[in-house]
């Protein structure tokens, strides 16, 4: 009997990781034998981890945090959006031994948006919450779109102003502090890893109406501090990143197995396991 093909998702921590589940739902849908297991690398281990998981045979792998920029240093040759995103959060050894770096998060987000939320991106407003790696890496993908103007509002404003250098050639994008922002928009996305520590950005609330669509790129079993606070402002559609996080591994199967799997039953079964 051959062994299964091999795939892993590797980070510190890891062991909460729904990567093996949203997988092995992969591959029993698209009848693909493969095993998907969770490794976890030590903090100065990083690449000594990849490095065996890929000379024992591996072919492919995620990697979450804290590691997706190490990833894109490792990776010989990378995708565009993983050029811009400056972070990898998807690896592939191809037949020639290159190791290939590719980051799906901002396609999974999009394609979240989009197909299974229904919602078209073009000529909205666009207020992001965050300037760090999770939002750098959406970037590109949501541009791509053609929003009318996305504007990324951080604390530390200067970090966010970075952001808008690498990206105002693709399209209208501004940044301010927090407490800057002024306007009404369309969609709002919670970049920031505030939601986990249960900290809500201090954001005006003259920002979001009924109609807003607020989005939080993390997801947990209770809604998200934003997402409660969104609805106390009365926006009406309010979405956790759990779809994000599906879309995302499913861009990385099609990349691994060349198949694109289902991914509204997965995103169902994840849903009820919360």
């Amino acid at each position: 009997m051959d062994m299964a093909d091999q795939y892993a998702v590797i980070g510190h921590p890891v062991a909460h990781s729904k990567s093996p589940k949203i997988h092995s739902l992969f591959a029993q849908q698209t009848q693909q034998r493969l095993e998907y297991k969770a490794v976890l690398a030590p903090m100065d281990g990083f690449s000594a981890t990849v490095r065996d998981f890929f000379l024992f045979g591996g072919l492919g792998c995620n990697v979450t945090v804290p590691f997706k920029q190490e990833a894109w240093q490792m990776a010989q040759q990378r995708s565009t959006y993983a050029e811009q995103a400056g972070a990898v959060n998807t690896l592939m050894r191809q037949a020639d031994g290159i190791l290939y770096g590719h980051n799906t998060d901002g396609i999974g987000l999009i394609r979240d948006l989009q197909i299974n939320q229904q919602y078209a991106l073009t000529n909205q407003r666009v207020l992001i919450l965050g300037a760090g790696g999770a939002v750098r890496g959406i970037m590109q993908p949501l541009l791509e779109t053609n929003p009318s103007e996305v504007w990324i509002a951080n604390r530390t404003e200067a970090t966010a102003a970075e952001l808008v250098g690498l990206f105002e050639r693709q399209g209208q994008v501004r940044s301010s502090g927090f407490s800057a922002i002024q306007g009404r928009f369309d969609l709002i996305i919670n970049g920031t890893s505030a939601s986990l520590q249960g900290d809500m950005p201090p954001i005006p609330s003259t920002c979001l109406d009924a109609d807003t669509v607020c989005y939080d790129m993390m997801y947990g079993q209770e809604p998200t501090i934003f997402l409660k606070w969104a609805k106390q402002q009365g926006a009406e559609r309010c979405i956790d990143g759990l779809g994000m996080l599906v879309e995302q591994a499913a861009e990385a199967f099609l990349l691994w197995r060349g198949i694109r799997p289902e991914t509204t039953s997965v995103l169902t079964t994840l849903r009820a396991s919360l």
